[in-house]
């Protein structure tokens, strides 16, 4: 009988335990799908502001038009990449990071093209959306950290033990981070 009572309070006091465990990884999980949340909300603001600046810059006379249907196209591709909230897989986060920085690409190609417009430049309208895009690539570089930061803090969670034991039995799995680009990987040649 007394042996029965203490298995009774030891696999009590396990199930609390592991409601415990699995409690923090929902709390870390559930910060890691807000801070998604703010990656995909600052790419949206991106790829809301881009169909304005087109417009302005198609003003520009004698405009190169691959630039402009470069840029369309990548936005196009870029918000056509849905990634599930639940599965933030690498693989899932590499697909999304591709598609947005293609369009990071095409971007730069359209400002590093309309230097060559002094028209363009001095646009008040193309220089007011030079500025938000600005604006808005920083927010999507502290967004991106601090989902990072948040996928830290989850993958180290499921993890470490005894974590991992009820990650394991529960089905948290790791999740992806952003890298960056292999195109950074090399320093950009300056040429006077």
């Amino acid at each position: 009988m007394r042996t029965g009572i203490i298995a009774l309070i030891v696999v009590a006091l396990l199930f609390m335990f592991g409601c415990n465990k699995y409690n923090g990884m929902v709390k870390v999980d559930e910060s890691v799908k807000n801070k998604w949340g703010a990656v995909q909300s600052a790419y949206q603001r991106r790829a809301d502001l881009i169909p304005n600046l087109v417009s302005t810059v198609q003003g520009a006379a004698n405009f190169e038009k691959t630039t402009l249907t470069q840029v369309m196209e990548a936005r196009a591709s870029a918000t056509q990449i849905k990634v599930d909230v639940n599965d933030l897989s690498p693989e899932k986060i590499q697909q999304y990071q591709a598609a947005q920085g293609q369009l990071s690409q095409a971007l730069g190609r359209l400002l590093a093209v309309s230097e060559a417009y002094p028209d363009l430049k001095a646009n008040q309208n193309f220089r007011d959306l030079q500025v938000q895009l600005e604006g808005t690539e920083n927010r999507i570089n502290v967004a991106r950290n601090d989902f990072n930061d948040a996928v830290n803090g989850y993958n180290s969670t499921i993890r470490t033990f005894p974590n991992n034991i009820v990650a394991g039995f529960t089905g948290f799995k790791a999740k992806g981070y952003f890298t960056a680009d292999a195109a950074a990987q090399e320093a950009p040649k300056v040429k006077f």
